[in-house]
């Protein structure tokens, strides 16, 4: 299967579900089932990317999927990110302990799983069809700015420069990522938070993930001066 025709599948399957139009807040039953029905999606893209990365090595040897780079990482520090993040949701909101750390963890991973998987896959399609699947150059400084902004979802291996490019691509890519997760986690925390109104909810959500991207900004920094 050609490269565009493999993308194209990941994402007509991830678009399988879409939600009956109407009001759910008050049809439990409904909402357990489009939860479900997510998290099989999420199950499904993230498990036919590891399969198709690792069936075409030809792709693989030709670049560096950004996705199981920053993906790994992020899951690492989930669990630290959902206590952040429920932090800012007690403080701001007024909730619970229980109910923010309820909130945080459910919202946390489907914007983890389901959103940053969705996003990169997006922006691989558009980087494939613009012409940045092929080595253009490196030797100008918009060349190098190119390598790792247009062509930081899957990046071009100049191998001598790898060093600088993985975590400048990671940092470029933090902000399409932080922009999916916001989504997802604030249309999660709407429907956990029905006697919250939505612009709170909607400010809130957004500082907490201010606030995590910048921590995960901040850490790859510092990761990179300490290997300079």
């Amino acid at each position: 299967m050609g490269f565009p025709m493999t993308f194209a599948v990941l994402l007509s399957l991830g678009a399988t579900h879409r939600p009956k139009p109407g009001d759910q807040r008050h049809a439990d039953g409904v909402q357990d089932a489009s939860y479900s029905q997510v998290q099989v999606d999420c199950f499904r893209i993230v498990l036919l990317s590891l399969l198709l990365s690792f069936a075409s090595p030809a792709y693989a040897d030709a670049g560096v999927p950004m996705l199981f780079i920053t993906l790994p990482g992020m899951l690492i520090a989930l669990i630290p990110i959902i206590g952040i993040e429920s932090w800012v949701l007690a403080r701001t909101l007024s909730l619970s302990a229980g109910l923010a750390l309820k909130t945080a963890s459910l919202m946390n991973v489907l914007s983890t799983v389901f959103g940053i998987p969705v996003a990169w896959l997006i922006l691989v399609v558009v980087q494939m069809i613009t012409g940045g699947g092929y080595a253009h150059g490196i030797d100008t400084p918009l060349q190098k700015f190119l390598a790792v902004t247009w062509q930081a979802p899957w990046l071009i291996p100049y191998k001598s420069e790898l060093s600088w490019m993985v975590p400048a691509a990671t940092l470029v890519l933090f902000i399409p990522f932080f922009f999916a997760s916001w989504f997802i986690e604030y249309k999660v925390a709407k429907q956990m938070l029905e006697d919250v109104p939505l612009g709170a909810v909607k400010r809130a959500t957004f500082i907490a993930n201010l606030i995590t991207y910048t921590l995960l900004g901040v850490a790859v920094l510092g990761y990179r001066i300490k290997e300079v």
